[in-house]
């Protein structure tokens, strides 16, 4: 009769491993949160500048309307330079973003094929950049409407 050979116990330094796999997983979900709340500030200050000069523009429009301004303010100018920094601003940011992203999946991928983690955790889209491409696509609305006097805004 012949005996099995004794179970193989996993030795510490295989468990310390997947502790650092671990860790290193977590660390690239950490980061890519970061990322997620810096986007988050430049979208809540181009969200800010975009409001701002676009109400500014609008009231001191309606006050040379009533003829309670007179003369040539430039406050209407200022509301558009508002806008448009608060534009650029958010198409700034979300191109770092964009790239940013890139190269953290990219990253993300090479450990993964290199069996450093396992990658199981998902790595969804970011909420934020959709919500900063739609508050794009309304600061543009807005500086269309201010300069051109049309559009839905």
């Amino acid at each position: 009769m012949r005996d099995d050979p004794p179970a193989i116990q996993t030795p510490p330094a295989n468990s310390s491993f997947e502790l650092a796999s671990r860790n290193t997983g977590l660390a690239l979900q950490r980061t890519r949160m970061a990322a997620d709340r810096t986007l988050m500030a430049v979208l809540r200050t181009s969200l800010s500048l975009i409001s701002f000069g676009f109400t500014l523009f609008n009231v001191v429009k309606e006050l040379q309307k009533g003829n309670i301004l007179k003369g040539n303010v430039t406050m209407p100018h200022f509301g558009i330079g508002l806008v448009g920094l608060g534009i650029i601003m958010l198409a700034i940011g979300i191109v770092y973003h964009l790239q940013f992203m890139y190269s953290l999946r990219k990253e993300r991928r090479r450990l993964t094929l290199d069996g450093l983690i396992r990658g199981e955790s998902p790595f969804p889209p970011s909420l934020t950049l959709i919500i900063a491409v739609i508050l794009f696509g309304f600061g543009l609305a807005a500086i269309i409407r201010m300069l051109f006097h049309a559009g839905p805004l």
